[in-house]
């Protein structure tokens, strides 16, 4: 059984990584992440989440759409980071860090759920695949970027004429790079204050 120091301190330990090995993961590997993702709990146990991974030169193909998924965020990020950090974002939509493997995360929303309830239940499996990275000695960085490009992200994976798509059934929530860390960046402090209300 998991020990408690362990787990929290696994919890700790996850921080986003932006620059990767070449090497390729494992298909077994990701079969575990991915089967650790669809472990979490979901709304009705509806288990809405679909995933999408892409490499070898599909992944390549994906660079320019990243590039251009820069833009709409550049901005923003310009008055957030400082200039060094920037740059070396700025460097990581251009090459997504060498990862090998992109993910892509869908929530399948249903009239039968509340909309929000879905989406919560993908973004839970997408934490979940973040905790079995770290476990699998991988590293990942989960990105709403694409979602600048929601439309171009679609066509790229064949979904445009998806009738769930068109519907807005099966929906876009947010993409993952994945693959072996190149670095070891410190990790953000966690903003906790007022984050937690006691009611009694």
């Amino acid at each position: 059984m998991l020990e408690k120091k362990d787990f929290y301190s696994l919890l700790e330990s996850r921080k986003s990584i932006r620059k990767f090995k070449k090497d390729p993961v494992p298909k077994d590997v990701l079969e575990r992440i991915l089967a650790g993702a669809m472990q979490a709990p979901s709304g009705k146990n509806r288990q809405n989440w679909e995933f999408y991974v892409v490499q070898g030169k599909k992944r390549d193909q994906y660079l320019k759409h990243s590039q251009h998924s820069w833009l709409g965020i550049k901005d923003i990020l310009k008055e957030r980071l400082k200039p060094s950090l920037y740059d070396f974002t700025e460097r990581f939509f251009f090459t997504l860090g060498d990862a090998p493997v992109l993910l892509f995360a869908f929530s399948n929303n249903s009239t039968d759920e509340k909309y929000l309830t879905s989406i919560g239940s993908v973004y839970m499996a997408v934490e979940n695949l973040n905790l079995a990275c770290l476990v699998e000695g991988l590293g990942c960085c989960t990105m709403g970027a694409p979602l600048e490009i929601k439309d171009e992200v679609v066509e790229f994976l064949g979904l445009k004429d998806n009738p769930k798509i068109k519907s807005g059934e099966l929906e876009l929530l947010c993409g993952v790079v994945l693959g072996y860390p190149d670095h070891n960046p410190p990790k953000a402090p966690r903003q906790t204050e007022g984050r937690v209300h006691w009611l009694e």
